[in-house]
């Protein structure tokens, strides 16, 4: 199908080709006033890909905690430690152990497991959630604890520990996955204005580099809309295309998909920029999709691009919406200033119908999860795992599943 356009032509015909871009083409693709054009390449190769199948899947999120030893510019989840505030908190272990089983009970394939980095909390605490996760939920995939927090655990370990032995420990424990957070923007400038006291791309890369070569997957994050430059947005993207080309061609493990996070200026330091408009997302996101060959998916994180702009991109090279999520509380776009931010299965369907494509329920993975009325499985596997149909939100409102969140918080 040929993309007709007086200012990618040439760009357009090698997408057509399979023909792999590069730092130039990634900045035109930016640049380009032709954004029909550019929805319609990422499309083409979304398509080529997927077919009409988009992913959802039925998933919870848990912070922890939101005390953070850091002071990142861009972040307005976390609390000074050693704050007494209302809203300072941290989760004991049988708090998230019990959020976790709740949402196991109600159907969910994943736990998606962050936190700020907490200096009292021992190491410890991290793998007595995962051990404990895996033996009272064995078949939910425990995603948990970004490239910073793992650095954060082989700091505080007594004696400290080497990178691989915290993997190697938590992945024992019960750790399935890692998250993508904490990438940002990799770039010295915008390391040194944003968040100048967090590990910047060597180490985040170790982290990755390390879980791949252990066999874990994980995701692959793109803070945009802040203090970075196009240009600066294109050369993280090349450097997380060449990391997945060297673990594709040489480690058991690689990146899942990029899930590029719109910067949601509210309530941080940086409250003065104006944010990545809904054109910026689309263009982020299509852009991801053309020069991201080697990565399979391409999320949109419906909490931060809204659920009606995460729908339109379906068709700009999307095909993941991630999931049900329930509570988050990084920010808080869709929650109206609470953390219940809730996506029901039933609407998450029908965003996907509307866009054209067909609803595909997946594990963290991205194998096919086959759902019946009182089992779920992963297609081709024998084990079934008992659960009802993930509850509404008003059964849970009536006191079947969940608390709010913030109920059960420990200041």
């Amino acid at each position: 199908m040929a993309i007709t356009t007086d200012t990618l032509g040439d760009i357009a015909e090698r997408v057509e080709a399979g023909e792999r871009l590069g730092f130039e083409d990634g900045v035109r693709l930016y640049r380009t006033r032709d954004i029909h054009a550019l929805g319609r390449l990422a499309d083409l190769v979304r398509r080529r890909r997927h077919g009409d199948t988009a992913y959802f899947n039925v998933n919870r999120h848990i912070n922890y905690t939101n005390r953070c030893v850091l002071r990142c510019r861009f972040c307005s989840f976390y609390r000074p430690w050693d704050a007494d505030a209302p809203d300072v908190y941290e989760l004991t272990v049988d708090e998230v152990v019990e959020r976790a089983g709740e949402a196991y009970a109600h159907g969910a394939t994943e736990v998606h497991i962050v936190g700020g980095l907490h200096p009292k909390l021992p190491f410890s605490y991290y793998t007595e959630v995962c051990r404990r996760i895996r033996e009272t939920c064995p078949h939910l995939h425990l995603k948990a604890f970004t490239a910073i927090e793992i650095i954060h655990f082989a700091r505080i370990a007594k004696p400290r520990m080497a990178i691989r032995e915290v993997l190697t420990e938590l992945r024992e424990a019960g750790l399935s996955s890692l998250p993508g957070g904490g990438a940002e923007i990799f770039d010295d400038r915008v390391h040194d204005e944003a968040f100048q006291n967090k590990v910047g791309e060597t180490e985040w890369f170790e982290v990755h580099r390390t879980a791949h070569e252990l066999g874990l997957r994980s995701n692959a994050t793109m803070l945009y809309g802040h203090v970075e430059t196009i240009e600066e947005r294109v050369r993280h993207l090349l450097k997380l295309r060449t990391h997945q080309d060297e673990s594709r061609s040489s480690r058991p493990g690689r990146f899942n998909c990029i899930v590029p996070l719109p910067f949601i200026p509210e309530g941080s330091a940086l409250a003065d920029l104006p944010g990545p408009t809904g054109l910026d997302d689309l263009r982020t996101l299509a852009v991801c999709r053309l020069l991201l060959d080697n990565f399979d998916h391409v999320k949109a994180f419906w909490i931060m691009q809204s659920p009606k702009l995460a729908q339109v991109s379906l068709n700009w090279g999307v095909d993941d919406l991630d999931g049900t999520v329930v509570y988050y509380d990084i920010t808080k776009r869709e929650g109206q200033g609470t953390t219940h931010q809730e996506m029901t299965i039933d609407v998450l369907k029908r965003l996907i119908c509307e866009a054209g494509c067909v609803p595909v329920e997946r594990d963290s993975l991205y194998r096919r999860v086959i759902r019946g009325e009182k089992h779920w499985s992963i297609e081709g596997e024998d084990s079934q795992v008992p659960s009802p149909q993930p509850e509404t939100p008003r059964e849970r409102d009536q006191g079947r599943g969940l608390a709010p969140e913030g109920d059960s918080r420990q200041t």
